[in-house]
């Protein structure tokens, strides 16, 4: 038994000394805002939670085994009811913000703010902090409703101290208070101690991503700076004591790649954890820059493996695509939880008794009636009515009193083909419209549609709307459809990306890939903006014309084609 006992010691300590290679991003596609954990006591799995603004449901939650396959296993702000002002928020920029998880006594803990981002800054009703708790992250429906707390800023984060007190971090608006706060909590009342300024950051604009953690008889600060932008970094400071005095690391910032030629731009806003091994981790939001300073992917999580030795400074690896890191398991992915590998792709035929997988997602809520599956006469479809508004809405930034039917999943792949088929037959009237959408927000999308036009003909449209670099809302191009494409009154429509710059929408009469027609490009530089990333979606609308129809929506298919990362 000894000599059996020696020989695993040594495996080990031969894995252990063994490096391993994996690439980033972990999470492609819009996952930003990364805050991850490792509990050893379910599973001895990974969990991950990030940002998710006004797309519904929100915050999803991925768990891996092995910090290479992440499977997406719950969303924590799944139900309406959970937080009914999300659905009236205006501006693209507002919704849910950053979230932390963590896991303490059994329980989980998503600590969160419900941001009006078009409110003044200094309006102290700017922010709705939150806390979503459950003993099940496998499950969308066992996360509880919110604990509201009063602090009047954003990206809380929690340390349970010995003390027996809850010390929650955030920080104020930038642009009226710069710097990081902190307060007790009480996590039964929702009831917050005094407020006190412990650090104010390297001197850098915006400090805001705070965590702390305690090791060695020290108090570590990680904090974001220099806005989730070009000069984006992560900062640490220290303290014996938790209340302070702060002192800033020597060697921040301890992580960026601002003022650099690297593929992956913008890094910041950062987290830490231990694996299995005691191996130290950072994750940290990033975004993939092509060579036209594109990224419509948005803010993607990245990890990199982190040295830290006892009563030392940590120290980040630099950060690129293909990573050479700790020693990672080969493990099987978890069988628990809703959804899917996160870059698995979808094969969806909308047959009876099938729900929406957890990866569909709303902006906004959706009205529930205008989405059903497999209805009666129409099985093995998803049934759509349409909406009043069009995905820009009346101006571009309100929530539209009766929803946007809008159904989409998040672009996670570099290179990607997107495909569904249409029943256009019930479309009559002057501007009814079905059609996909690469979609970033209501001022940032690009759709290709079959529209009724004012002489009550059927065309292809095509249609996009974005801020970059200036204001412009341009029909892209109209193409008349052939008669022999509509015999059985059904659409094929495609988006694929076959570069890292443009987007390529096709339309053809359904079953006859050769007939498939390129209708135009779009730039991904008009979907780089803000907080988000690219969406790929269907939609069914009348444009404002009064008179509602209904479509159905059958062979939803999205493959990954390729990730590129250097």
């Amino acid at each position: 038994m000894f000599k059996h006992l020696v020989l695993f010691v040594g495996f080990v300590a031969e894995a252990l000394a063994t490096n391993s290679t994996y690439l980033n991003p972990i999470l492609p596609g819009f996952h930003p805002d990364p805050s991850c954990i490792f509990v050893p006591e379910l599973d001895d799995a990974y969990f991950c939670a990030s940002s998710s603004f006004l797309v519904f449901p929100g915050i999803p939650i991925h768990a891996s085994r092995d910090l290479r396959s992440w499977k997406l296993i719950s969303n924590a702000l799944s139900r309406p009811s959970q937080l009914p002002g999300l659905n009236t928020t205006k501006r693209a920029t507002s919704g849910i913000w950053a979230s932390t998880l963590r896991y303490h006594d059994g329980t989980f803990y998503v600590f969160t703010t419900h941001v009006y981002d078009d409110y003044p800054k200094n309006a102290t009703n700017r922010f709705d902090n939150l806390v979503f708790t459950t003993n099940n992250p496998y499950s969308s429906a066992a996360w509880s409703d919110p604990l509201h707390f009063n602090f009047t800023g954003y990206d809380v984060s929690p340390f349970w101290h010995d003390d027996g007190k809850v010390y929650v971090t955030g920080t104020f608006a930038w642009e009226v208070l710069p710097g990081i706060q902190m307060f007790t909590l009480d996590l039964k009342s929702g009831a917050v101690g005094p407020v006190r300024n412990i650090w104010n950051g390297t001197g850098a604009s915006a400090p805001e991503g705070p965590h702390i953690y305690h090791r060695d008889g020290w108090y570590y600060l990680l904090i974001a700076e220099g806005g989730t932008g070009a000069g984006h970094m992560v900062s640490m400071a220290r303290t014996q004591s938790i209340d302070g005095p702060y002192t800033s690391s020597p060697s921040n910032p301890v992580l960026t790649n601002a003022n650099s030629t690297s593929y992956f731009q913008n890094l910041g806003h950062a987290d830490l954890f231990q694996d299995r091994y005691g191996k130290w981790w950072g994750v940290a939001l990033s975004v993939r820059q092509g060579p036209d300073g594109s990224y419509p992917m948005g803010r993607e999580t990245v990890m990199t493996p982190v040295t830290w030795k006892r009563g030392e400074w940590p120290v980040f690896s630099p950060l690129t695509g293909v990573m050479n890191g700790w020693f990672l398991d080969e493990e099987d992915v978890l069988s628990m939880g809703e959804g899917s590998l996160v870059t698995a792709g979808d094969g969806v035929s909308f047959m009876p008794g099938e729900t929406f997988k957890p990866e569909f997602v709303h902006w906004r809520f959706p009205v529930e009636e205008s989405y059903v599956i497999s209805p009666k006469g129409h099985e093995g479809s998803l049934q759509l009515t349409s909406s009043l508004s069009n995905l820009t809405g009346h101006d571009g930034r309100s929530a539209e009193a009766n929803g946007q039917t809008f159904l989409a999943r998040r672009q996670v792949d570099s290179l990607f083909k997107f495909s569904v088929s249409f029943d256009v037959g019930e479309l009559k009237i002057a501007e009814q419209e079905v059609g996909v959408s690469v979609f970033l927000d209501q001022l940032h999308h690009y759709d290709l549609g079959f529209v009724i036009s004012a002489n009550n003909t059927p065309i292809l449209r095509m249609r996009g709307i974005t801020t970059v670099p200036a204001f412009v809302s341009p029909t892209i191009a109209t193409l008349p459809i052939p008669p022999s494409w509509l015999t059985s009154k059904q659409l094929a429509f495609q988006i694929r990306m076959a570069n890292v710059t443009h987007y390529t929408f096709s339309a053809g009469p359904v079953g006859k890939l050769s007939a498939m027609q390129d209708v135009e490009f779009a730039s991904g530089l008009g979907l780089t903006w803000g907080f988000t990333g690219a969406l790929l979606g269907v939609y069914a609308t009348s444009n404002d014309v009064p008179v509602g129809f209904k479509t159905w929506v059958r062979d939803w298919q999205y493959e990954g084609l390729g990730q590129i990362v250097d």
